[in-house]
């Protein structure tokens, strides 16, 4: 009888560790395929973190550039026991992003899910591709000129703000100008409502905007927080829970309103009038119709979207459409501080389309602004404002010669692969004629993704490249800018975004 105990408790524990002994071996073989990838240190549990020990914020950038330029082209990290491999090389970004197999974002964007849900953003499979298809009709060339008055409107009201700090022989931090600027843009291309950021004080909403991306950054880095249970826990996530509730609370409310806009405009128009003609006639003539009125429109035919979809995706266009142009336009004055041997010619350009005159930008008048693109393109390689994405590998692959299993996260440096001396020589000066159509011509086509590339490219990057367009150009159609900072001096604080730290601080000076 002991025997048949005996045997029955060798069968018991065979049964509870087999499992645990799968998992180890497969374990092993993982550790042993990624290390052979070149890369820092690491320990068990806390992987390659402890290099990020006792940094602030803004010093975390420097140290992801120093390990990236160590380890040129790929190399490997361990966030806690997580795998991943990070690339700067244009054939491997190709390889990852360049068609339909990778297009699950990495793991570390599930953090966004509280803030963003399944907006186009974060979502995947089917749910994108549905998405990506319904919300692409949005950004129509004939949307994008209806918003150029928006532009126009809210960049004539930032110059404003800023004429009574030019001629002081002080410089002023523009950079909080800058996101008002974008805020209000934002909130009435994306949501149809003025919040007057600019005029008002300061903004409850874009304040919860900022901390949210800053927790995201203090998650990423701290392995023990990846935890939903645990990071809810934790001082990060009842600050998030707080901020979330806050933006949530006042996207929910534009959209609540907006329906029973709507609701009441259609009862008085009649039961058989469109959205587009109910919107029209809220609008007035020009019909503008807000990111948030395209999608309730789009949705009539189908209802594929509930509330709560409308909300994610609003959401999401809100957080990559005002970060992200607030960065681009506050380092393309900053660079164009700088250099005002190519200042001098962006006036001349700009001068010569409006010969004087104070009238609005039109989408004929950004089309001609040749240089200012190239020059804001060029910002873009040196400060791309989304300086380092993921994507989950769907299937194995090999770059550089190296194994990378499915499931592993691959991070693409897009600030790296930007500076790339095959297809950008001396990488780290500013020279806007790398983007004449010349020199583009035998570059490599992912050499250069500020707005990623492949099927999950940005959607928006149009309408970011006419807006910045338009607010840069009402600047420099009435000051002449000097940087006060070099760009040695000037600091990168990188959360989400590639801010500048500290903000922009320029000299304005009213030209004639």
């Amino acid at each position: 009888m002991s025997e048949l105990i005996t045997v029955l408790y060798g069968i018991l524990a065979f049964l509870i560790f087999a499992p645990f002994l799968q998992w180890l071996i497969k374990r092993v073989q993982l550790i042993q395929i990624i290390d052979r990838i070149p890369g820092p240190k690491s320990y068990p549990l806390i992987g390659t973190t402890y290099t990020f020990y006792g940094k602030k914020l803004h010093e975390i950038f420097y140290v992801i550039d120093e390990r990236t330029k160590r380890y040129p082209e790929i190399h490997r990290i361990w966030t806690g026991m997580f795998p991943e491999v990070r690339i700067s090389k244009a054939e491997y970004v190709e390889t990852i992003i360049g068609a339909s197999r990778h297009i699950e974002k990495s793991n570390g964007y599930r953090f966004l899910m509280d803030w963003l849900g399944e907006g186009l953003l974060t979502s995947k499979g089917e749910r994108w591709f549905q998405h990506r298809r319904l919300i692409t009709p949005t950004f129509h060339f004939n949307i994008l000129d209806g918003f150029c008055d928006v532009f126009a409107e809210h960049g004539a009201v930032m110059v404003k703000c800023l004429e009574p700090f030019a001629d002081t022989g002080k410089p002023v931090n523009v950079f909080p100008f800058i996101a008002k600027a974008a805020l209000d843009i934002i909130c009435e291309t994306a949501m149809g409502v003025k919040v007057s950021a600019q005029t008002g004080g300061e903004n409850e909403y874009v304040e919860a905007i900022y901390d949210v991306s800053a927790l995201f950054l203090q998650r990423m880095i701290r392995p023990w927080l990846y935890s939903d249970f645990i990071f809810k826990l934790s001082k990060y996530g009842r600050k998030q829970k707080e901020v979330l509730n806050i933006i949530h609370g006042y996207t929910k409310k534009v959209i609540r309103d907006r329906k029973e806009a709507l609701q009441r405009k259609r009862v008085t128009a009649g039961s058989e009038a469109t959205l587009a003609e109910v919107t029209g006639d809220i609008y007035g003539a020009k019909k503008r119709l807000a990111f948030l009125d395209l999608l309730l429109q789009g949705n009539e035919k189908n209802n594929q979207l509930t509330d709560d979809d409308v909300r994610e995706e609003v959401d999401t266009f809100m957080f990559e459409g005002h970060d992200t142009t607030s960065a681009g336009m506050s380092w393309a004055l900053f660079l164009l501080g700088l250099h005002p041997d190519v200042q001098d010619k962006v006036h001349q350009e700009i001068d010569s389309i409006f010969a004087g005159s104070d009238r609005p930008a039109t989408m004929k008048d950004l089309n001609e602004m040749k240089l200012l693109d190239r020059c804001l393109k060029e910002t873009l390689r040196l400060y791309p404002s989304v300086s380092l994405f993921g994507r989950t590998l769907s299937e194995d692959v090999t770059l550089g010669g190296y194994h990378i299993p499915a499931g592993t996260l691959v991070g693409i440096h897009a600030y790296h692969v930007h500076r790339d001396e095959r297809f950008f020589p001396d990488p780290e000066k500013f020279d806007p004629d790398r983007f004449l159509p010349e020199n583009m011509e035998t570059r490599h086509p992912f050499a250069y993704i500020p707005f990623s590339a492949g099927p999950r490219n940005c959607i928006g990057q149009k309408f970011a490249l006419l807006e910045e367009k338009s607010v840069i150009s009402s600047v420099l159609r009435k000051f002449r800018i000097r940087a006060a900072n070099t760009r040695e001096e000037q600091q990168i604080n990188h959360e989400l975004i590639t801010r500048p730290k500290d903000g922009i601080s320029l000299f304005l000076e009213k030209r004639n």
